[in-house]
Order: structure tokens, then C-alpha cells, then sequence
């Protein structure tokens, strides 16, 4: 889920940039200001609860894999029956079956296309207790600190070339996360919502 983790550290950094500009407005009007960076990426692995929220995402997606690939096992068997079947077919039994086959790789790519966006909703809805927590913990630090900023130096992710390293408190941050009581997660999805994993390739339709 390394992905997921990436993609929630990514909200967690463009969240906390509206109060980091905010701060540093004020201790611009104040005079000179702190700041600090933090590694989002290591913080959010460490999150209390992160290894719950993981599971739970892990286990809901297998379940619509399963559904998904019902479907291409369905696509599969048409492609190698038409292939096996086409030199005796007639021209009318070969459409009956190209028919067949494009519908359901419509409806393939249509719940692969609706579990795609119904998991990334429900991705937000169990990470956000976390990223709440975590959104915490920096603000506390921030202040009890006197940064006016805390930035991002996620590696690959961020413009930061290069920084002092006595300035990255991600060590506090985890620290403090660390004893941390876990939030409270969402243990089922919303009414109506479908949670997915990565989706399945849906395939041509046969062709002579």
C-alpha cells in the first residue's frame, strides 16, 4: 500500500501549507522566524493506526478483486472459446459472440472504472483519523517550538535540495506520535460504497 501512504502523506503536506503560510505571514509582521521540515512520508508510516487502516483497506479491496476478476475469467473463456470455435463459425454466431464479449468488457472497465474512485473515497474516509492525528502533532510541535513554518522534505517529493539537518524534527514527530493513543477507525464502508484494488485490464474484443 505504499501508494496509498504516499497519497495521504501528499494531502497531509498541501493541509498543513495553508497554516504554514499563515504563520509565517504573522512572524513576518513580528520579525525574524523558525522553521523546520519533516519527512511526511516516514511520519505517516509510523501513525498510530496506520497498520489497522492498511489492513482494512487491504482486506476490502481483495474482495472487489475477486469480483473483477470473475469478470475477466468470463472475458477469458469467450476469447478462447471464439478462437477455438471461429473456422467452423458462422457469420452470425461469430457477431452473437463479439457481442457477448464487448458487453461484458464494458462492463468490465465500467466497475473497474466505479471501484477505482469508490476506493479512493473510502481510502480517505479511514485515513483521515489519522492524518488528523498526525496534523496534531506537528501543530503542537510547531508551536511549542516557535516555528512560524514546519515544510516538507518527503525525498523525491519536495523542491528541498538541501537543509540543515538539525532542523528536521521528524524523529519528534514520530516520537510523539508513538505515544499517541490510535484514532478511532471507520470499520465499514459508507452505505453504498465499494471499495476496490488496483483495477484489472480489461481486454479487446476477438476479432477475425
Amino acid at each position: 500500500m505504499g501508494s496509498m501512504i504516499r497519497a495521504t502523506a501528499i494531502a497531509l503536506v498541501l493541509s498543513l501549507s495553508a497554516s504554514a503560510l499563515q504563520a509565517q505571514a504573522a512572524a513576518g509582521a513580528a520579525g525574524p522566524f523558525k522553521i523546520a521540515f519533516v519527512n511526511t512520508a516516514a511520519i505517516m508510516e509510523a501513525a498510530p493506526g496506520r497498520d489497522s487502516a492498511t489492513a482494512i483497506l487491504t482486506r476490502e479491496g481483495n474482495t472487489f478483486q475477486v469480483q473483477l476478476q470473475k469478470l475477466q475469467d468470463s472475458l477469458n473463456a469467450i476469447q478462447t472459446k471464439f478462437q477455438k470455435e471461429e473456422p467452423t463459425m458462422t457469420a452470425a454466431a461469430k457477431k452473437k459472440a463479439q457481442d457477448q464479449f464487448a458487453a461484458l468488457n464494458t462492463e468490465l472497465e465500467a466497475k473497474n472504472l466505479e471501484f477505482q474512485r469508490q476506493f479512493q473515497a473510502r481510502t480517505n474516509e479511514v485515513m483521515a483519523p489519522i492524518q488528523d492525528v498526525v496534523r496534531k502533532v506537528i501543530e503542537d510541535l510547531r508551536v511549542e517550538g516557535g516555528y512560524a513554518m514546519i515544510l516538507d522534505r518527503t525525498p523525491g517529493q519536495t523542491p528541498i535540495i538541501a537543509a540543515d539537518k538539525n532542523l528536521d524534527i521528524t524523529d519528534a514527530v514520530i516520537s510523539r506520535l508513538r505515544a499517541t493513543a490510535r484514532p478511532a477507525l471507520p470499520t465499514a464502508p459508507k452505505p453504498g460504497a465499494a471499495p476496490a484494488p488496483a483495477g484489472v485490464t480489461p481486454k479487446k474484443p476477438p476479432t477475425r
